[in-house]
């Protein structure tokens, strides 16, 4: 790999901590894709889990009093049993229209949050049990939880911060759930891109540091607009082709 598309990658890597630590989502989203273009899917979604993982734990300590242990405990402990599966079929299951669906439920969801509609639907019991696991199976699957848990996580009523605190401590434990099988069946891989991965986990990390200010500065409903209106980007990309 040049040293240019290295510079590159880090300068992404800075921009998607950034985003996550605003959004509670873009790590995986945003580099996931890139790497895929010259490695492939599933040695990019390996090679993302480590530098992603970095992020979100940093995220979380800054985020910590701010978690609903309530839905963590419900949504977040059913994310992290999803992205298991995911990882372990991750090895078995490759095709273009997983992500296609999760891009078209991320523009649903954004739509429903900007036309207000969403915010008539509160998630409980084993409807928000369901929900947490589904975007912890696509996490697993396609390396991009993080929207589709964000999307979910907006119909809890939280408030901002309450909102990227939860989702980003749901993240973790989706994490030390995939990562141990990305390391076990991807080691050579991760072995091979070292240098790339440590490029990656700093500039996600600086990203983390630039953007967690700005979070606290968001108005409630101006943090609801911006959420939905990168669920709707994302899910453009992905179905488009342009994000997976």
């Amino acid at each position: 790999m040049s040293d240019l598309l290295l510079a590159a990658l880090a300068g992404l890597a800075l921009v998607a901590g950034a985003i996550a630590a605003v959004a509670g989502f873009g790590i995986g989203s945003l580099l996931t894709p890139v790497l895929a273009v010259s490695v492939g899917v599933k040695v990019a979604v390996t090679l993302v889990a480590l530098p992603h993982l970095a992020a979100t734990a940093y995220r979380l300590w800054l985020l910590r009093r701010d978690v609903d242990r309530t839905v963590l405990l419900t949504f977040g402990l059913a994310s992290a049993a999803g992205g298991l599966v995911g990882a372990v079929l991750h090895g078995l299951i490759s095709s273009p229209l997983l992500s296609i669906v999760l891009g078209g439920l991320l523009i649903v969801a954004g739509v429903l949050e900007l036309t207000g509609i969403g915010r008539r639907l509160v998630l409980g019991g084993p409807v928000a049990i369901g929900a947490g696991g589904l975007s912890g199976l696509f996490g697993g699957l396609v390396g991009n939880q993080g929207g589709i848990r964000s999307a979910a996580l907006l119909r809890f009523n939280l408030s901002g911060p309450a909102l990227v605190a939860t989702s980003t401590a749901t993240g973790v434990l989706v994490d030390l759930a995939r990562v141990p099988v990305y390391v076990a069946t991807g080691w050579s891989d991760l072995v091979a891109n070292w240098p790339l991965i440590v490029v990656l986990a700093a500039g996600v990390l600086a990203g983390t540091v630039i953007g967690a200010p700005v979070l606290r500065r968001l108005p409630q409903q101006r943090f609801r607009q911006l959420l939905a209106l990168l669920l709707i980007g994302l899910g453009l990309l992905l179905v488009t082709g342009l994000g997976g």
